[in-house]
């Protein structure tokens, strides 16, 4: 599922001028700026430089920015709300109220959780390692997986056919190596090498902790780390996942069968509860090299290996000697952070992870006014006119490609700040009798058979992807919908009593780069009903690649750090989205204030302001290892990069700032980047 990270929107004017708009602020906090650099050499340094040095970064954070700067606004709003409800006496057993307070007085709970140790997953790898036969693994790997305990060589998941999106498909992806991208398994850089020996080590540490013998325990890692390196071997790099022609493989369960034989399917999909005759597998050679290990591997590297899915899943979840063993590999070596969040904003993410639309109602109730979604629908509908504007008047695109683009722009589905129709969360038992880890076995079980439930029934276009209080939004190119939460409708996204320079420069570039995945990459590869279908002629096809390749080759010259480039195929669909996002909505804002021009305030035009504005959303700070670490796996460029390297392909910019070909940032007219 092509889910998008970025965006935003605002709580709630609409940023068209009108005849009664009293402009108040401009919205720009100037002590957010460093006025000894020269915006036209460093414009990132000169918007932001104030705000980094206001907000440095925590022992806590590998990056802080202006979404983690709201997350955390949020977080203590969600706080307040919980421990509400954890303080109250005679809930209701089976109540929501009793399910969060219960759940997050379990996570708070530090001397049960140090007393327990890791006694709540014994009882799991003591059945894993009563292992005897392969054959018993198509019974047991899916009861590890309903109950979240590991069981993971890939996964499986329902969500929209491609090719037929009005109809939900089950689905495989591929996975099962802890250290999330392949390349740290592959790669032979000083870095990447001794993050890998010190993976080896952490393996190690983690079995003796749970009771193995030093031995066992080394023997266990070098399993673990060879088994998961045959995946990582076999599965596809961040480029070729944005591909969804390559990742689109629908089959006969019997095809499935004669493809990967070592697994007894049928039973394997009787554990989870799925009947089904047909499947995608996202990543065929992956999966069938989890088949060649079940095949070639011992079993007893094999239950090591699963044993360690377990240790790995659970750690943060038990003692504090599990949750900081596993946070000094996790958090210290690979992301660079110095200390854990403190134990409240843990509990308050767990209980949000776990009953994210209860809390959310409870979120939206008291923090959310119900006018804002009318407001934002008006807002969401003033940037489709300027993205329509612009599509129509491309030089380089056919006037048959341009109808079908309309088409998809004038179809797309608007969710704003909250789901019309709440969750239902009866069927999740939390019973503080238990364990903390018990509660979350309960937990992941309900969501995956959530989750399977949709298999072979259409797809229910009002199912939300993001809880109302999350600090994000996304496209989805399957429902062709564009989603923006409430949780994100805030300051420095969307100030009410800001002027259009700054609402357009912030809220409206998001709003702009969500309607843009539409058309990035990626999302160009699919209909105004979400298939996956071509509705473009070769020549204008052509004309797009040709394009977005400008944009690919900029970013994969970009130094992030010394002898480290960013990866421009990999973010960009990200990169396409800000652009156009940036193009889009300096359009709107232009037109919107046509008829009534903003004045030059504190020294800035309001076309300055717009872009002050725009880089603000971006502010923030970041360790060097956690470049690294987001080099490789996020398809998002690194924030600085979202502004030096997206303005220099901006016209407007260029004119706005005076910049000059004397300019370590000017790009020639020429090489810019210009697609929607």
């Amino acid at each position: 599922m092509n889910i998008k990270h970025l965006s935003i929107i605002a709580l709630a004017l609409v940023m068209t001028a009108c005849s009664k708009k009293v402009t108040q602020t401009t919205g720009i906090d100037l002590t957010n700026l460093d006025t000894t650099a020269i915006p036209q050499n460093d414009f990132y340094q000169f918007a932001c430089g104030g705000w980094m040095e206001k907000h440095p970064l925590t022992a806590e954070y590998s990056r802080f920015g202006s979404f983690d700067k709201l997350a955390e606004d949020n977080r203590k709003q969600l706080n307040g709300l919980i421990e509400e409800l954890a303080q109250q006496p005679n809930k209701t057993q089976g109540s929501i109220e009793q399910k969060i307070g219960d759940l997050y007085n379990l996570a708070m709970d530090s001397a049960r959780l140090n007393a327990e140790g890791y006694q709540p997953i014994q009882a799991t790898l003591a059945k894993i390692g009563a292992l005897t036969d392969k054959a018993q693994l198509a019974t047991l790997l899916p009861e590890l997986y309903l109950n979240g305990e590991g069981g993971s060589f890939f996964y499986v998941y329902v969500d929209a056919d491609a090719k037929n999106s009005s109809m939900n498909l089950l689905q495989t992806y591929q996975g099962g190596y802890a250290l999330g991208e392949r390349e740290y398994y592959l790669d032979n850089d000083e870095h990447t090498t001794e993050i890998r020996a010190k993976y080896q080590e952490h393996i190690a540490k983690m079995f003796e902790l749970c009771g193995f013998t030093p031995e066992q325990a080394k023997n266990n890692a070098a399993a673990v780390l060879r088994i998961e390196t045959r995946l990582a071997t076999a599965a596809f790099d961040n480029v070729t996942l944005r591909d969804p022609q390559l990742n689109y493989n629908k089959m006969s369960m019997a095809d499935l069968k004669a493809l990967v034989p070592q697994i007894d399917w049928d039973t394997y999909w009787n554990g989870l509860g799925i009947l089904s005759d047909e499947i995608s597998v996202g990543q065929i050679k992956h999966l069938q090299e989890v088949g060649k290990i079940i095949e070639s591997e011992p079993l007893s590297d094999i239950v090591a290996y699963l044993q360690w899915q377990t240790i790995d899943g659970a750690a943060s979840y038990l003692s504090d000697e599990l949750s900081a063993q596993n946070f000094e590999f996790y958090g210290k070596v690979l992301s660079g952070k110095e200390a854990q969040a403190p134990r409240w904003k843990r509990a308050v993410d767990v209980v949000n992870g776990t009953l994210g639309e209860a809390v959310g109602q409870m979120y939206v109730a008291k923090y959310f006014p119900p006018e804002a979604k009318q407001r934002m629908l008006d807002l969401v509908k003033n940037l489709q006119i300027s993205l329509g504007e612009r599509i129509q008047n491309l030089e380089w695109m056919g006037d048959t490609t341009k109808a079908r683009a309309q088409e998809k722009l004038n179809a797309f589905y608007v969710k704003i700040g909250y789901p019309d129709k709440w969750r239902d969360y009866t069927a999740l038992e939390i019973n503080p009798s238990e364990s903390y880890y018990a509660n979350l076995k309960h937990a992941s079980r309900f969501e995956n058979e959530y989750g399977f439930s949709f298999v072979n029934k259409p797809v229910d276009k009002d199912r939300w992807y993001m809880t109302p209080q999350t600090v994000n939004a996304y496209y989805n190119p399957s429902t062709n919908e564009i989603c923006f939460p409430a949780g994100i409708l805030q300051y420095p996204f969307f100030d009410m009593n800001a002027d259009d320079a700054f609402n357009y420069g912030a809220i409206g570039v998001v709003i702009g780069h969500e309607m843009t995945h539409g058309f990035d990459d990626q999302g160009c590869q699919f209909d105004k009903d979400g298939n996956l279908h071509n509705w473009w002629t070769a020549e204008d096809k052509a004309n797009f690649d040709a394009r977005t390749k400008v944009m690919a080759d900029y970013f994969d010259a970009i130094e992030v750090a010394p002898g480290v480039h960013a990866n421009g195929r990999f973010t960009l669909g990200e990169n396409i989205a800000d652009h156009g996002g940036l193009q889009v909505s300096y359009q709107a804002f232009k037109n919107a204030t046509k008829e009534a021009p903003l004045d030059t305030v504190d020294g800035f035009s309001p076309e300055q302001r717009f872009f002050l504005a725009y880089a603000n959303v971006w502010a923030g700070n970041i360790r060097p290892e956690e470049i690294l670490v987001r080099t490789k796996g996020d398809p998002h460029s690194l924030g600085r990069w979202r502004v030096n390297g997206a303005l220099p392909h901006i016209n407007a910019w260029y004119e706005a700032f005076g910049v000059t070909e004397e300019s370590p940032m000017y790009v020639a007219p020429e090489n810019r980047v210009s697609i929607w």
